[in-house]
């Protein structure tokens, strides 16, 4: 049987554990953070030792070095694709490229003065949406409904970006659609494999949160997106270079975006899914053993 190591221990180990292991691959927890890892000596690394195959790159990428090291696999999503993914702005441009729609989007690299974001909005409409270039989850997105807001949330940004130890001191000034509807599309092996889309409950659109973030209590509920969402997230998938990605989508009346990708997707409930997805995911899984 085939070893794939995780370092994940949440939903997406959970929920692959079963079908994986039906399809001859056994799914194994190796614990990359929260915890000392040696890194030199003759230690026994019996804990690392026997993996064929990594299935994601540890999300700490200084852990994640260390484990990479001790394990010494290929890995479904490495290291590069891991790092093309979490730079939002790296991946819009290279949407763009490519003729994949995008929102309205400016990367500003911190620090800058108070001219040079005044400059860089000016020709959007309000309200926008300003981001972390490469947080996730949801975390650190704020609307700005005037240029006071957007100044005041500029402001915050300053004052963390102030520590020397923050990495990417860059963020997004984006377009606002309102009222969009939105999706998560999973593409394995370059193939669309199903979406779900992710909804806030009524009351909590009622008191004025936007945010679709399953992480943020929003439902999942599989659904059937038109040829041209699937053929969009197959399109970034390939743009990218990443055989394994979640695909984030804004559907706003005619326009459908790609907003995000997510190299390190969770995966929902098989039933959320097209009915051979893990059939894909075994066979790219096995494809990325024999490299």
């Amino acid at each position: 049987m085939l070893r794939l190591a995780m370092t994940t221990d949440a939903e997406t180990f959970e929920r692959v554990r079963g079908p994986l292991g039906e399809r001859g691959i056994a799914v194994e927890h190796v614990r990359a953070k929260e915890r000392s890892l040696c890194v030199s000596g003759d230690e026994d690394d019996g804990e690392f030792g026997g993996f064929d195959v990594g299935f994601v790159y540890p999300s700490r990428l200084m852990e994640g070095a260390v484990v990479d090291e001790r394990l010494s696999v290929p890995w479904v999503n490495g290291r590069e694709s891991v790092l093309t993914s979490r730079n939002k702005a790296g991946v819009l441009a290279a949407l763009d490229a490519v003729g994949v729609p995008t929102p309205r989007t400016v990367m500003v690299s911190n620090p800058v003065d108070e001219a040079t974001v005044i400059d860089a909005v000016s020709s959007f409409s309000y309200p926008v949406v300003v981001k972390p270039n490469s947080a996730t989850r949801g975390v650190g997105v704020a609307a700005a409904h005037d240029l006071d807001s957007l100044l005041g949330i500029v402001d915050y940004l300053n004052l963390v970006h102030d520590y020397r130890a923050t990495g990417d001191r860059s963020y997004l000034i984006q377009e606002f659609l309102p009222d969009a509807r939105d999706y998560r599309a999973m593409v394995v092996d370059g193939a669309y494999a199903g979406a779900v889309r992710r909804e806030l409950p009524a009351d909590a659109i009622e008191s004025g949160r936007w945010k679709h973030n399953v992480h943020r209590s929003a439902e999942a509920a599989a659904v059937d997106l038109p040829e041209r969402a699937y053929d969009l997230a197959e399109r970034a998938a390939d743009a990218l270079g990443i055989d394994y990605l979640g695909v984030d989508l804004l559907e706003a009346g005619d326009r459908l975006v790609v907003t995000e990708t997510n190299a390190r997707p969770t995966i929902d409930a098989a039933t959320k899914y097209e009915p051979d997805f893990y059939d894909r995911l075994a066979g790219l899984i096995r494809r990325t053993a024999e490299r």
